[in-house]
């Protein structure tokens, strides 16, 4: 069913400072995951198989690739009339040398005469850099129900990890009555997912307030979620039940990929019910030689498999020569393991070569080496 009255607006301008080198030329959003994905893929999925046929995503830092790969709404649906999805990169200058959001909802205010265009009745916003399947529909629903004000999407965590994330305390009906981030001494578990659904006409006046406010962050978990708590407006908790992670660092984009291999695979990548749309790759198939050995992997296409990969995700073009070894790995697209080489515990980032007989990472390491250069062989 098509929600012509809620629009969708992804913030997608995260440095990503945290994944290093795989973040220096591409925005967080386009950084690849699960053998052929972008993390914005997810986002932009959801909201098409949700019915949402408006999307405009916020973009900042290094967004070239980003901008032109999320321009071509074909690939998840949204190129039809009246629908599509819009790169809006931020228009007033932050300071003297840089365009920049000052914060999440300064990059909805500086968008509000692209929302008004469409007169939604909600807005539905999202952050861009995060994987998971939600269908936004049963979460609208939940909003309407609520009779809320805003709606905001939870996660439940272990209560000893809470204080990493924003905290919404909330009543036996799931109003939402304090919003705490990432305190010392968390009073309840359940973490926001920086999903939210408002409605417009009341935020509309609550940015405009905003942008006049001189001591303002200009930032909905600092300053316009605690506003509408102080004027008592009716804020509900929507409880997610699934597969969600955020990819901030080398270790959980790691963790992410490895998640696949697993028997009882909660995001399910082959779920026809709920695709995730990603661009058409053209490539020849697989390719897996007489002597490779291979177990729990994830191989896409184009690779050329003549070694041992084990528990591994394998990107589009990667290449493990013969006598070479994989383990616990991730080869990002057209990374090439030569003869030989030993690959363990580690992130390779697309295009880089593992030379001859080369040692890469450690199955005792305590966090995943990312291989952002060629590594030279030893002969």
């Amino acid at each position: 069913m098509k929600q012509n009255n809620m629009l969708a607006m992804i913030l997608a301008g995260g440095r990503g400072s945290r994944l290093h080198e795989l973040t220096n030329k591409v925005a967080k959003p386009a950084v690849f995951y699960g053998g052929k994905y972008r993390i914005i893929d997810f986002p932009l999925s959801n909201c098409a198989n949700s019915g949402i046929d408006v999307v405009g995503v916020l973009t900042q830092y290094e967004s070239v690739l980003l901008n032109s790969y999320v321009a071509a709404g074909r690939r998840w649906g949204l190129d039809a009339k009246e629908s599509g999805v819009y790169v809006l990169p931020p228009r007033e200058k932050a300071d003297a040398n840089l365009d920049v959001y000052r914060g999440t909802a300064d990059a909805i205010s500086q968008n509000i005469d692209f929302i008004d265009s469409y007169s939604p009745e909600y807005l539905l916003i999202l952050s861009g850099d995060h994987i998971y399947k939600m269908n936004y529909a049963k979460m609208l629903a939940y909003h309407q129900e609520c009779n809320a004000d805003a709606t905001i999407a939870v996660i439940e965590v272990p209560l000893r990890e809470a204080s990493r994330f924003g905290i919404m305390n909330a009543d036996e009906t799931n109003r939402i009555y304090e919003f705490e981030e990432k305190p010392e001494k968390p009073k309840s578990n359940l973490a926001s997912m920086g999903i939210y659904i408002f409605n417009w006409k009341a935020l509309r006046k609550l940015l405009v307030e905003d942008i006049k406010n001189p001591d303002s962050h200009h930032d909905f978990g600092k300053d316009i979620i605690p506003t509408m708590l102080g004027e008592g407006k009716r804020l509900f908790a929507y409880k997610f039940k699934g597969y969600w992670k955020d990819v901030g660092t080398i270790d959980s984009l790691w963790e992410a990929n490895m998640d696949l291999l697993g028997k009882n695979n909660e995001l399910d990548l082959n779920d026809l019910t709920w695709k995730i749309y990603t661009e058409d790759t053209a490539t020849l198939p697989h390719y897996i030689g007489p002597d490779a050995e291979i177990s729990r992997a994830f191989i896409n296409q184009g690779c050329i498999i003549e070694g041992e990969v084990k528990n591994s995700v394998l990107f589009t073009g990667a290449t493990v020569a013969a006598n070479a070894k994989v383990i616990d790995s991730v080869l990002m697209p057209d990374a090439e393991v030569e003869e030989g080489a030993v690959v363990t515990r580690a992130l390779v980032a697309g295009g880089v070569k593992i030379g001859k007989n080369a040692v890469v990472g450690s199955a005792d390491s305590e966090h995943i080496e990312l291989v952002s250069k060629r590594v030279k062989g030893v002969e």
